[in-house]
């Protein structure tokens, strides 16, 4: 299975390179190289118990999957910009990608530098490899561009000492990569821009992500340190935890976005979120779909409650979420990005929030919350947080926030790439719970080595083919120009990597489905 994987990757880092040609896409060859042999090592650690944190079990390292999202994202993106004429954000890509490529490289170090007794060859193939990359970067970037990939390298690591002991088992290697490097990423971006405040300058929804995020994690940061002392469950520990929410939501969040986008954060927001009628009717549905998805928990327990024996939500019931999800984001595609952007931020930062409640037992919710989540748990919720949740809302949401709009005046990428936007609703919405309720259904024949079925697969592929056709009746904007091949393709390589991986799929297929329509 990891070597099927290991050959869908190989296929879109080629894929890419076929594309680009360019110095930064023989970079990520050579580190997909080197990834490939410095994973065995990292399943080798983990097997034997060996891997310093405790890392999420019943999976594999995940290195090479997770290694080349973020150096393949840089390069296409600095593709893209710089055939649309956009120097600033094409050398954003090539940020982007080196920084993606050092923190790949830093994990491959830290495998091999672990691993007992130490690996020659695979020390030359990741010596050899880092010598490429460094060599290019020192002859790409600028030395304040280089200063800023060392920073957020600075960033990961002191992030991952951190978040990895605190929470055990929460995530593989290759998802600690991909979350971590992503999180350390913008709390980077946020710092800079904050230190070189331009009125005018950046949009403010791209400024209000940025502050979600970091805002979000370092309130976690913060009651995880403080509640070593105190415990975290009574009354007056639950008071602090709401007063100090508010206090670092007005006094600290709250400026911060006022520097950036130089205007009231709350009148921005609502004067944002009503602007039109159309954005007014969207709100309303997606409060009843919101509504709709806390019935079907409520129900769920309601019936696990009524029967005797222990009752866990099946496959089929967990894929209720993703079909309201489905619900949830096609219209907002269709008819306003934009309020689907903000709309999904703040939904992240509700979604992390109340995760914080629950881990924290805070009360009145904390405990009733444990209780209905427990019901969806699932093997990959094996340690003290359940991120499947976020991690389903971060699938759907990643393609839109990563989306090139300044590369892009027509609102719009050329060909396939004008899918782009639709990668988390095809490869997550669509083909991963087409996939499940098809293959645990009626699959019969399973894929070497896995547990997924090739009906549930080809069903998948078929699916999604024909949600892009139902995507150009209904969205205008799409024009494919014929380059039907490219989007089959892609489909079906995502959809196998479906079928192969061990990681989390919510978070990976859409990145890589989106890596193949922008190539």
């Amino acid at each position: 299975a990891v070597l099927v994987e290991s050959v869908l990757v190989f296929a879109v880092v080629l894929a890419v390179h076929a594309v680009v040609w360019d110095r930064f896409s023989w970079c990520a060859v050579a580190l997909a190289l080197q990834a490939f042999y410095v994973q065995f090592q990292w399943d080798r650690l983990l097997q034997l118990g060996g891997a310093v944190f405790q890392f999420r079990g019943a999976a594999t390292s995940g290195l090479l999957p997770a290694s080349m999202v973020i150096p393949l994202l840089g390069v296409l993106m600095k593709e893209r910009c710089r055939a649309a004429g956009s120097v600033y954000f094409e050398r954003f890509g090539l940020v982007v990608a080196s920084t993606g490529m050092l923190l790949a490289l830093f994990l491959s170090v830290l495998a091999v530098g672990i691993t007992k007794p130490v690996p020659t060859n695979t020390c030359i193939l990741t010596g050899v490899a880092g010598s490429v990359i460094i060599y290019t970067m020192k002859h790409s970037l600028t030395v304040s561009e280089v200063i800023e990939v060392l920073e957020v390298l600075l960033i990961f690591v002191y992030l991952s000492m951190i978040l990895l002991y605190l929470l055990p088992r929460c995530f593989t290697p290759g998802e600690a990569l991909l979350v971590l490097g992503g999180v350390s990423f913008v709390l980077n971006q946020l710092i800079k821009r904050s230190l070189n405040v331009i009125e005018g300058r950046g949009d403010p929804i791209d400024f209000f992500l940025l502050v979600a995020v970091v805002g979000v994690v370092l309130l976690g940061l913060f009651f995880t340190v403080l509640f070593i002392f105190m415990d975290s469950g009574t009354w007056i520990s639950s008071v602090f935890f709401h007063m100090m929410t508010a206090v670092l939501g007005l006094g600290v969040i709250m400026p911060w976005l006022y520097r950036l986008i130089q205007r009231n954060p709350l009148f921005w927001l609502l004067q944002f979120l009503f602007q039109t009628q159309t954005r007014l009717y969207l709100l309303v549905y997606w409060t009843f779909l919101a509504a709709s998805a806390c019935g079907v928990v409520f129900y769920q327990n309601a019936k696990r409650s009524s029967e005797s024996k222990k009752h866990q939500a099946s496959t089929i019931t967990r894929k209720y979420f993703h079909f309201i999800v489905v619900a949830t984001y096609v219209p907002g595609l269709i008819y306003d990005r934009q309020l689907l952007y903000v709309a999904a931020v703040l939904c992240l930062a509700v979604f992390i929030f109340l995760e914080y409640v629950r881990y924290f037992r805070i009360k009145p919710f904390g405990q009733t919350l444990r209780h209905l989540l427990s019901l969806f748990l699932d093997e990959r919720d094996s340690g003290p947080l359940i991120l499947t949740h976020i991690y389903l809302l971060l699938g759907m949401s990643l393609p839109v926030w990563l989306f090139p709009r300044s590369c892009t005046p027509k609102g719009t990428l050329p060909g396939a790439g004008a899918l782009v936007p639709y990668s988390g609703v095809l490869a997550v919405g669509v083909g991963d719970t087409i996939a499940s309720v098809f293959g645990s259904t009626m699959g019969e024949i399973k894929w070497p080595g896995t547990k997924k079925t090739f009906e549930g697969t080809m069903t998948a592929i078929f699916a999604q083919i024909i949600a892009v056709a139902l995507i150009l009746i209904f969205d205008s904007s799409v024009n494919l120009n014929s380059s039907y091949a490219w989007i089959l393709a892609s489909v079906s390589l995502v959809s196998l990597l479906e079928a192969y991986t061990t990681q989390i799929d919510n978070l990976l297929l859409p990145l890589y489905l989106q890596i193949m329509l922008m190539a």
